[in-house]
């Protein structure tokens, strides 16, 4: 890497002797366009104005020829260069060009935004410069269709269309290509790895399903993000911000940002970019108190009580005579530092060999940083890494391309663990019940204390081994007595201290909370579009393929022996035809895609767009498209004891992998001729094969009676699939209103959820009493000899969902732009097909958004003001449920130029004037910041 880094600062001091034409493109009120294209007709040849709207190219065509400036907002113009000492200077039009914006990812090849045959989203240059938010990246949440899921203040994730969680797997992510998803994880951990802010050419979000050209996963939307070109856009630019977050639960806190782009074309044929990217914040700390087990907040009224965001007090058990009663947990922000952090790195060698677009790629990308991550329990991604490389080739009409990712856990490690483990190196949990069963019935019949003053005199003895009036000694276990039976270590005690650090560094979650991960995955595309071989229709055909490699060392999947692999590929096909003056367009795609654990899915896409009206600007498109996703490696090879219970996929061939030894209970033993010893073995297997649906469980243990058990037999997971109908309207109208309008329809089948069960130890699971084998079941149950699972499986149920978009924009005052857009979402199920399902849609019925903004309101000064408003809404995760209150947040900002440095200002706020807000149960509320930034471009 650092021989890499002195060649490309070697050749930095080199140049190379071409024609330059120099010039300057402003408006039509002689105000500078910064960022606006420059190419030589017929050649790729191109640069792009700088701050003060002046450019430099560079070219080795020789006079006469025809240059095109073309940017966005602005008409286009073809200028004729007759001497190389003539001065070009351009004035561009204004004109309303949100609709005719070039995109690429709707159809896989270029067409205007008016004519896409799907509904899409798009961020350009001038949308990231005016963005409210701190980053590009936070500042999607501002366009139509997206609902943001925030795990962190770093760590946002993508929700289009519902059925998200902060683990997206129904999302894709593309940064110049490259699935940005985790191997492991299978979903997208924000901007981690993704585009610096002044790197970052555009941006485009398709909100519906696309597998018809994308593959498995790009299920309920796709988002790629593309970077600028060091051909068109050369020399060093940075920024910094500053900034403070303030939050109730977290106070005021610095926030810094820093970024630097060097990007430089030393012929036509070569050119070199590196861009590194750093940030440091505190977190919004997570600080729910509910109680998980129902009854008051805090163990002073509630000797069972489980806080959300406390760890350590799921450990409970039940106490005869005393009841069921938890340990004192830690709160999360004594069990990680709260502080985020990330650092991002590429770099990347560009050759155009001759004299076409063909363009051969080398690229390498690195990020880390630290985190929080919630899934089934809430992570501390301590210096988490992964890293992307990239080899492409790409022409008109051609791309392949081969990249590898691969990631690191680091010090990463669960709180929910590292509450528990921490808890029992000061205190063996079974001392610490013993402790509080006897100081709890000796302080109601010595010291008369009631039931509640009792349950706080105990713990305190079972926290501090203090005991007022009674000469109370801490538990030895005889069959342990070298078993810890100290007082608790209060968070920030060196004691604590030392305590989580040996939790955090120790992979068994028997005793520890790290988990360990170095999984990869190796992917290939291609592409080939035959539209200058075939003219009667737009053909194009490509494929792909992937392999992942999963390496946890046992500590989250079933790799207790070595790495597991599967691999997954396909191909498409897709024929794109005008008719009627080109006023009808139709849109026909198919793709197979095949991955080695599941049978073969065909994905087809119909669409037609038709262009109405003397200048064709009312556009009408409608379409039909499928789409699936594939079980996620989880989802398949998963196998990890969360202590009360344990996840295990389902893979056919990891059932048998997931192994475990439980303890049997005296009763259980004693059981006559059943012939049952101190330990069980439990497979994977028993989980699908041999269960109890949780709830019937429960239900059996209130009343007592067989017949409420019912057989869990879930079914191995296969490939969730989904039937998408849509129908959408765009228009300019006067040359200032877009009109932007869709509704779609989706019906999913085998919709992939999880099922919780319960395995017992010793029996066999049925409903006839009479079988020998289903009685001793129900002995293992009634002695607490059982085992709770949760398996990956499919809902039998059909889930059908609906929504509609209607986004407006218009110049309402010179230069003073207004938008506004609307969202409408629901789905619906039959709950009888299917009682344990939980549909997890976690999105708000009705959205609103606005803006309100001027980038020209005067000479280099511009202002942007956003709004969101949403209706309450269910949120449903494994970690936690509950409602997300109705939120309205205003963001602002205002940005200044000053030409002579090549600089902007900006200053803006988020949540301005707003309190506290959620978006996931379990996380940290969002609070307020303000920010400052200065950047600097060439």
């Amino acid at each position: 890497m650092r021989v890499y880094l002195l060649i490309m600062l070697f050749f930095c001091g080199i140049s190379f002797a071409q024609n330059t034409i120099t010039g300057s493109v402003t408006d039509s009120n002689k105000q500078s366009i910064p960022g606006a294209n420059v190419n030589v007709v017929g050649s790729s040849t191109g640069a792009s104005t700088d701050f003060d709207g002046t450019f430099k190219l560079s070219t080795s065509a020789k006079p006469p020829f025809a240059i095109k400036v073309s940017a966005v907002g602005f008409e286009t113009k073809t200028i004729n260069v007759t001497s190389l000492s003539q001065i070009v200077d351009v004035v561009l039009k204004d004109e309303e060009t949100k609709l005719d914006e070039i995109v690429v990812s709707a159809s896989r090849t270029p067409e205007r935004v008016i004519e896409s045959p799907v509904t899409i989203e798009r961020m350009g240059i001038q949308e990231i410069k005016n963005t409210t938010a701190a980053t590009f990246y936070d500042g999607l949440e501002n366009l139509k269709e997206v609902n943001f899921n925030t795990s962190s203040i770093s760590f946002k994730s993508i929700n289009t269309r519902g059925f998200a969680t902060v683990a997206n797997t129904r999302f894709m992510q593309l940064v110049d290509g490259m699935d940005n998803s985790s191997p492991a994880l299978n979903f997208v951990l924000g901007n981690l790895i993704g585009v610096s802010d002044i790197d970052v050419a555009s941006v485009e979000l398709l909100p519906g399903a696309s597998s018809a050209l994308y593959g498995a996963n790009a299920f309920n939307g796709i988002m790629f993000m593309t970077s600028k070109s060091p051909f068109t856009d050369e020399g060093i630019s940075v920024y910094y911000k500053y900034g403070q977050t303030s939050q109730d639960a977290a106070g005021t806190n610095d926030y810094n940002d820093f970024g630097i782009r060097a990007a430089k074309a030393f012929t036509k044929h070569f050119a070199l970019k590196a861009n590194f990217t750093y940030m440091e914040a505190s977190e919004w700390i997570a600080a729910d108190a509910r109680s998980m087990t129902g009854g008051s907040v805090g163990h002073e009224m509630n000797q069972n009580y489980d806080g959300l965001n406390i760890y350590g007090d799921e450990v409970t058990t039940f106490i005869p005579n005393v009841g069921q009663v938890s340990r004192t947990g830690y709160r999360e922000q004594d069990l990680t530092d709260n502080k985020v952090k990330s650092m991002k790195a590429d770099f990347s060698a560009h050759f155009k060999p001759w004299a076409d677009d063909t363009e051969i790629i080398l690229q390498y990308k690195i990020g880390t940083g630290s985190t929080i991550y919630q899934g089934a329990n809430r992570y501390a991604l301590k210096d988490f890494l992964m890293q992307q490389g990239k080899f492409e080739i790409k022409g008109k009409n051609f791309f392949g391309r081969v990249y590898f990712t691969s990631e690191d856990a680091g010090d990463s490690y669960d709180m929910r663990f590292a509450g528990w483990n921490v808890n029992r190196l000061a205190k063996s949990d079974k001392n610490w019940f013993t402790d509080y069963g006897t100081a709890f019935q000796l302080s109601s019949a010595v010291l008369g204390l009631n039931s509640n003053d009792a349950a706080n005199y105990a713990r305190n003895f079972a926290d501090y081994n203090v005991s007022p009036n009674l000469p109370l000694v801490p538990n030895t276990d005889p069959l342990n007595p070298g078993a810890p039976r100290s007082a608790r270590f209060e968070p920030g005690s060196v004691q604590f201290n030392n305590a989580l650090a040996t939790v955090t560094s120790n992979a068994d979650l028997t005793q520890g909370a790290k988990f360990i991960d170095h999984s990869k995955l190796y992917h290939s595309d291609i592409n080939y579009n035959f539209r200058d071989l075939i003219k009667f229709a737009e053909i194009q055909v490509g494929g792909s393929w992937r392999k992942y490699i999963m390496d946890s060392e046992g500590t989250i999947f079933t790799d207790y022996d070595g790495p597991i692999d599967y691999k997954e590929y396909g191909a498409y096909a897709q024929l794109q035809k005008k008719w009627m003056d080109d006023r009808l367009k139709f849109t026909g795609s198919v793709r197979y895609d095949k991955s080695q654990n599941f049978d073969g899915n065909v994905s087809p896409r119909i669409s037609f767009v038709y262009s109405a009206g003397e200048s064709k600007r009312h556009n009408f498109r409608v379409s039909y498209q499928t789409g699936f996703r594939n079980p996620t490696t989880q989802d398949q090879y998963i196998g990890l004891d969360l202590g009360p219970f344990a996840l295990i996929g389902s893979a056919a061939d990891n059932l048998d992998r997931f192994q475990e030894t439980q303890p049997v209970s005296l009763a259980g033993q004693a059981i006559p001729n059943a012939n049952i010893g101190p330990t069980v073995n439990l497979s994977g297997r028993k989980a699908y094969e041999n269960s109890y649906t949780l709830a019937s469980v429960q239900a059996f243990a209130a009343s007592s009676n067989p017949g409420d058990l019912k057989v869990a037999n879930p079914k191995l997971v296969k490939p969730e699939q989904v039937q998408a109908f849509e129908v959408g309207y765009r228009t300019v109208v006067q040359n200032d209103l877009s009109i932007d309008i869709n509704g779609y329809y989706n019906i999913y089948n085998d919709f992939m959820n999880t099922s919780r069960v319960i395995t017992p130890y010793y029996g066999t699971v049925g409903t006839n009493p009479a079988d020998p084998g289903v009685l001793l079941s129900y002995s293992a149950l009634a002695f607490g000899d059982r085992r709770v699972y949760q398996v990956y499986t499919n809902t039998t149920a059909q889930i059908t969902s609906l929504g509609f978009g209607v986004g407006l924009s218009k110049k309402v005052y010179k230069d003073f732009e207004l938008g506004i857009n609307y969202n409408y979402s629901q789905f619906d199920f039959d709950q009888s097909e299917d009682p344990s399902f939980i549909a997890g849609f976690n999105t708000p019925k009705h959205r609103i958004k606005g803006s309100f903004g001027n980038a020209k309101v005067a000479k280099n000064l511009g202002f942007n003001v956003n709004v969101r408003w949403n209706t309450e809404y269910l949120w449903q995760s494994s970690f936690g449920d509950g409602m997300i209150p109705e939120n309205t947040v205003l963001d602002a900002q205002i940005n200044y130029g000053i030409p002579k440095l090549k600089s902007v200002i900006k200053v803006g706020a988020t949540n301005l004037f707003g309190k506290d807000y959620l978006q996931v149960v379990g996380a940290g509320m969002i609070g307020q910041m303000w920010f400052a930034s200065w950047i600097i471009n060439p």
